[in-house]
């Protein structure tokens, strides 16, 4: 019997793949031996080679561009380019429709050691690399199928001074919020202890306390907030832990709330302040650090509460710091996204609500559409550029396949990011909420093989809709698909008639693909 067939019109149809927490992409997320992460979860290895393309990708540098594909060979992006110069390089191609691939974000200020934040949740919420700003001294781990989380060990503070004095943790130590120092050689061997310990920056605290709406000024558990001021590291011993830092090839970052600590941070040549302060900072110290090309990570959403009586505080810091930066446009001063983890009013994930409001704050007068992708290179390209990992952040060939897909436009809605519906570390498949069908790929490539006069040209995408996984061939203006209703193999030609051609079970044991 003739049916006319609704895939006449494949750019109408909604496209998914399969690639569900171990099982998905079949044909790649289980190639190979396993390994397991912390929590015993099993992380296939990655596959030999895949292709992924979608209505737009973006590399964490251009705009975001229509027909591109991106070419993962084990756990590296090898190419970028279209889907028909790549189609050929590897019979693992995935259409993913109207969707956007980009980099998998990173996190610029998170605590999830000393937090006890669950890494795997973290990682299925699209965050692929942290920065853990704060905790246990750890050496860099993940990147291959979890969490990539790159330590600073313990902050650096004064006895008696802020970390350990809120969040406790008796005298501190390498496995502890905060480690104090009494003098610039103790502080320089405990820069020394940290970095070979596996750091990749040194965290110092600059907090005297007292800002209105800070985190830090609200009790913790049962330990209540001590009267302030607290300690701070003197001049000389800020300058040995910079100083020393900078020799071993680490950048600084400072916590500071207020005009003090901020001005003992420049004043030793730090590279970035971990927060947007609290408290209004003097407009001559926000020039200063402009001048000095200082790192701001945001964390405004986490210190939205920080706003004195004079309604002056992290928002009025951010806007007056986008109007010094425009001024000095040779600066290399920049905003980096942070939503820090592992505050309880945050996601452990992408936070919609820190791009927002990075980019009505950050954006001047008027936003633009290269604010909007400023934004998300904060959190990818950019934030990548500090880490040392060569093409972290980006798409670009060599870099880390850690690779998030959203269906639609996140650059139109930042919120779609909170909810990716593809997650990939080190080329491994974390989360896939495309749907396809099992063993597809090889069977297809099968038929391309030995039915080449009724499916040409060889190279064609996998899609998926309307109930099919198939593929349509240009040059025979054919098609070749799985039903997933009675799961039996369909073709149809250019007389548009839709043929039987017997069970999917039969097709693969024929094939070889079982």
């Amino acid at each position: 019997m003739k049916k006319r067939s609704f895939w006449r019109n494949p750019q109408l149809l909604v496209l998914s793949m399969l690639l569900s927490q171990g099982a998905a992409f079949e044909t790649f997320a289980h190639e190979g031996e396993t390994h397991t992460d912390l929590s015993g979860t099993p992380i296939p290895n990655p596959p030999s080679c895949l292709i992924l393309t979608a209505a737009r990708l973006f590399d964490g540098i251009n705009f975001p561009q229509e027909n591109l594909a991106v070419l993962i060979e084990g756990n590296k992006i090898s190419k970028v380019d279209s889907p028909t110069n790549l189609s050929l390089l590897c019979g693992n191609r995935y259409d993913l429709g109207e969707a956007t691939l980009m980099p998998g974000f990173i996190e610029s200020h998170a605590h999830v050691t000393f937090q006890n934040v669950r890494k795997d949740k973290v990682l299925e919420h699209g965050i692929t690399t942290v920065q853990d700003t704060g905790g246990p001294l750890m050496e860099v781990e993940g990147g291959q199928g979890t969490l990539r989380l790159l330590s600073a060990g313990p902050i650096i503070q004064a006895p008696g001074g802020y970390p350990l004095n809120v969040f406790g943790g008796g005298v501190g130590g390498y496995d502890k919020i905060g480690i104090p120092v009494s003098s610039a050689a103790e502080a320089e061997k405990v820069v020394s202890d940290i970095v070979q310990g596996g750091a990749t920056a040194i965290k110092i605290a600059l907090e005297p306390g007292g800002e209105p709406g800070a985190p830090w000024m609200q009790p913790h558990g049962d330990q209540p907030v001590p009267a302030a001021p607290w300690k701070l590291l003197p001049q000389d011993i800020v300058n040995a832990i910079v100083t020393k830092a900078h020799s071993l090839g680490k950048r600084v970052i400072a916590h500071v709330g207020e005009n003090e600590g901020f001005k003992r941070a420049l004043a030793g040549g730090i590279d970035e302040f971990a927060h947007m302060p609290c408290a209004a900072i003097d407009d001559s110290l926000l020039q200063q650090a402009v001048q000095q090309g200082v790192t701001f990570v945001t964390t405004i959403d986490t210190l939205g509460s920080c706003v004195n009586g004079n309604g002056l505080g992290i928002h009025s810091n951010t806007h007056k710091l986008t109007e010094i930066m425009a001024q000095n446009p040779n600066s290399k001063s920049q905003f980096i996204y942070g939503s820090e983890i592992g505050h309880d009013n945050v996601p452990w994930g992408i936070n919609g609500e820190e791009l927002h409001m990075i980019l009505h704050l950050t954006s001047g007068a008027s936003i633009d559409f290269n604010d909007v992708v400023n934004v998300i290179k904060s959190a990818t390209s950019k934030a990548g550029e500090r880490l040392g990992i060569t093409g972290l952040g980006t798409l670009t060939p060599g870099a880390p396949a850690d690779i998030i897909a959203v269906r639609g436009n996140p650059f139109e809605k930042f919120k779609l990011l909170e909810y990716p519906d593809l997650v990939m570390s080190g080329g491994r498949t974390i989360v896939n909420n495309f749907k396809n069908y099992p063993n597809t790929e090889c069977l297809f490539n099968w038929a391309e093989g030995n039915y080449s006069k009724a499916f040409a040209p060889v190279g064609s995408f996998t899609k998926v809709g309307a109930g099919f996984t198939y593929r349509f061939y240009p040059s025979t203006k054919s098609y070749l698909g799985v039903s997933m209703t009675d799961h039996h193999i369909y073709s149809m030609g250019s007389d548009e008639i839709l043929q039987d051609q017997g069970t999917f079970a039969n097709w693969l044991s024929k094939s070889g693909c079982q």
